[in-house]
């Protein structure tokens, strides 16, 4: 641009010469005024020739340094009829074209891998340089359980770990852990890291693992307890009837006193093991839940009032806050019944003797929450309380909690049990 402007200048001073040198020799022409009248003319042909071969490629190539700076791949420089100058226009265009079809393939990439994340059931969180969070998918809002990303984003998982119920701040980099949460959900979390601009950037990959781990448990247990309980009743029949036979025929001798009571006590030891596994049998074959509209006010109103007698005899005081907005909800009134009995008996064993029991509806949201101020559930356990007969209780079977998970999700509800930090420990059902 400067050089068109000094070029500019030269020609209006030599037109500046020209005329001022006319005009003072109008009358008086000299060989020596036309002399100098024709080399300025000379001069002005040779200053449009310069302009033409060497200005105006310059000013070119300066506009396609412009074009590269303002990264405007789209426009083309035009040739300006000089052969070296064209050269190098046309590689430029080559070069701006092959620019514009990278970028254009980039940026399609880009497009078509944000849909692909958007869509992804996997939950995705991005971090930056300095490892806060800087993108998430819908799928991981979801799993985070948030209301939006801007909750999070500019954030660092160890400033936001407690408030969330996936704990990701403690994965390795380049490894995956299954983390399973108070509800029994199982996740299968990966961390990674992907190279941008130079510098590798950390993200994580969240996969919901929890009906495939109910589905293999559910089979193996199955499997398991039924092999178990044919063989041990089968056993336990066998022997009790040939104790019971013995047990007759020595009857009528009075110094095999002992000796029958011994075997009677074989017998009743055989029955309670065949009770026993019969209790894990029945786990298996839960009935499918037959849903119908239900008054959940009505149906917890006569469940406390079942439980009352339990709770007073250990000065437990049993408290139902109903909510009569609560509309219907669907649910088989015998199955759920059983496992809010099974959750309401839980809460009294985990406060034993002196305590508070409280049961509350919501119908904004639709939920149900009982709530025991007993000694509560660790960090540890609470991870491990839905496992297929997984106990923290000494003579536990651990089948309590596992037959409430397997009605819970026949019905399709959302559960969640856990001691939070006012030392109240809440099972929380939502029915929404």
């Amino acid at each position: 641009m400067k050089l068109k402007v000094y070029f500019y200048i030269l020609v209006f001073l030599l037109l500046v010469i020209f005329g001022f040198t006319l005009y003072e020799n109008l009358n008086a022409l000299s060989w020596r005024t036309v002399v100098l009248e024709g080399l300025i003319l000379v001069a002005l042909a040779y200053l449009v020739i310069f302009y033409r071969k060497t200005v105006r490629p310059l000013q070119t190539i300066s506009s396609g340094m412009d074009l590269l700076r303002e990264q405007d791949f789209s426009s083309k420089l035009r040739e300006v009829g000089q052969y070296e100058a064209d050269r190098v226009v046309a590689i430029f265009n080559r070069m701006m074209a092959q620019l514009k079809n990278e970028r254009l393939q980039l940026r399609e990439q880009n497009e078509f891998l944000d849909l692909l994340i958007t869509a992804s059931p996997m939950g995705v969180i991005v971090l930056n340089y300095d490892h806060q969070i800087t993108d998430l998918n819908p799928a991981a809002i979801k799993l985070m359980d948030l209301e939006n990303a801007d909750q999070v984003q500019g954030k660092k998982l160890s400033e936001i770990g407690e408030s969330l119920p996936i704990d990701l701040s403690e994965i390795p980099m380049h490894e995956t852990r299954s983390i399973g949460l108070s509800n029994g959900t199982v996740y299968k979390c990966t961390l990674e890291s992907f190279i941008d601009r130079g510098f590798p950037r950390p993200f994580y990959l969240i996969e919901s693992l929890t009906e495939e781990v109910r589905r293999a448990e559910k089979k193996a247990y199955e499997k398991v307890i039924r092999m178990i309980s044919h063989e041990v009743n089968n056993t336990t029949a066998g022997i009790t009837s040939t104790l019971d036979t013995v047990i007759e025929e020595l009857a009528p001798l009075a110094e095999t006193q002992d000796m029958r009571q011994a075997m009677q006590i074989c017998v009743e030891r055989c029955y309670g093991m065949s009770r026993f596994i019969t209790n894990f049998a029945d786990v298996v074959k839960i009935p499918k839940a037959v849903p119908e509209l239900v008054d959940l006010n009505q149906l917890i109103a006569n469940m406390t009032r079942f439980m009352e007698v339990m709770c007073l005899n250990r000065n437990i005081q049993l408290t139902f806050q109903p909510d009569e907005n609560l509309q219907p909800v669907q649910l088989d009134t015998s199955l759920f019944g059983q496992g809010l009995l099974n959750i309401i008996k839980n809460s009294v064993e985990s406060i034993e003797q002196d305590g508070e029991i409280i049961i509350s509806i919501s119908s904004q949201p639709k939920m149900l929450v009982i709530a025991d101020n007993g000694k509560g559930i660790n960090k540890e356990i609470e991870k491990k309380i839905f496992n297929p007969f997984f106990s923290s209780k000494p003579q536990g079977q651990g089948i309590g909690l596992l037959f409430i998970r397997e009605v819970l999700t026949q019905h399709d509800f959302q559960y969640s049990l856990r001691t939070y930090s006012d030392g109240w420990t809440r099972f929380i059902i939502r029915f929404d």
